[in-house]
């Protein structure tokens, strides 16, 4: 877990981090939530002067923002979990935003990150799996259900790989960081060798690294032309794991959605800017958006 206090500018005035304690089950990784929203909070009012006025907090899975509910997490094991109000109550009534931790990262990326100044964009996170935040006037979409942006669950090779989403050949299979990971430890007999082994492999000219990233490269393509057809962002931004390669992965992506495109407008490609903090900004922008736009009390439906 990673936390921050964030100021009304973006600026990060503290940050911390701990273990998810997901091996103790469920309901310890929601205690530690709540510990450690209640220790940073008490932080602020003890070094800052002032406790925080509003907290965000983004998880992964499947989120109701609108409800406060985390729905669903196969990494944290948790069901229904209602966060929001959880927290508010430790919190001492302080409003609380939930959202989606893929989301919120693209909704720091939109406004104060890569994205900043596009009235439309779309983040892409690459990591162990693929997902996206459909970025439209400084906010991000959540859809009806949630489910906004699950880019990586678009199926690009039909009959292809299974996915544990239940459908077979979703581009999160062929081009996420772990699926990179996956391929290369295959390739080279290494089960310790991951995507950056795999990147730096392809800057020394290896063959078997060259064939195995331009397979991603060329998946990955597939699936943007597809998301860019149906959102037409203006900017497409880049992150996760995979997007460390740098250049190694950016000048052929463009290349291939280049190659790609017909009568679609070509968006800027470019990569991510806050890096891991990205999580943090979004949460306390989350926040700082209850106190903006709202009379400072946030209603549990």
């Amino acid at each position: 877990m990673k936390a921050a206090l964030v100021g009304a500018d973006g600026a990060l005035l503290h940050q911390a981090r701990r273990a998810t304690g997901r091996e103790r089950g469920p309901q310890a990784v929601v205690d530690g939530i709540l510990d450690f929203a209640a220790e940073l909070r008490a932080y602020g009012a003890q070094h800052l002067g002032t406790p925080a006025s509003a907290a965000g907090v983004a998880v992964p899975g499947i989120v109701d923002e609108q409800q406060g509910i985390a729905a669903y997490a196969a990494n944290l094991g948790w069901r229904d979990v209602p966060l929001r109000t959880l927290l508010t109550e430790r919190l001492d009534g302080i409003p609380v935003a939930l959202g989606h931790d893929v989301r919120t990262g693209g909704l720091a990326e939109g406004r104060i990150g890569a994205g900043r100044g596009a009235d439309r964009f779309l983040f892409v996170a690459l990591g162990t799996g693929i997902a996206g935040a459909i970025g439209i006037d400084g906010r991000v979409e959540s859809g009806a259900h949630g489910f906004a942006g699950e880019i990586g669950h678009v199926v690009v090779r039909p009959g292809g790989t299974p996915c544990p989403c239940g459908q077979r050949g979703c581009l999160e299979r062929f081009a996420s960081a772990s699926a990179v990971s996956e391929a290369w430890a295959t390739a080279t007999g290494d089960a310790q060798a991951d995507a950056a082994d795999c990147a730096k492999a392809v800057e020394s000219g290896d063959p078997r690294a060259v064939r195995i990233w331009q397979q991603a490269i060329d998946t990955l393509a597939d699936g943007l032309v597809t998301a860019l057809t149906l959102l037409d962002p203006r900017t497409l931004v880049i992150g996760g794991g995979l997007a460390e390669a740098g250049e190694t992965l950016f000048t052929p992506l463009r290349d291939a959605v280049d190659r790609r495109v017909t009568f679609q407008k070509l968006p800027t490609i470019v990569p991510a800017a806050l890096g891991d903090t990205a999580g943090c900004l979004g949460a306390g922008l989350l926040a700082w958006d209850l106190l903006n736009h709202t009379d400072r009390k946030e209603a549990t439906p």
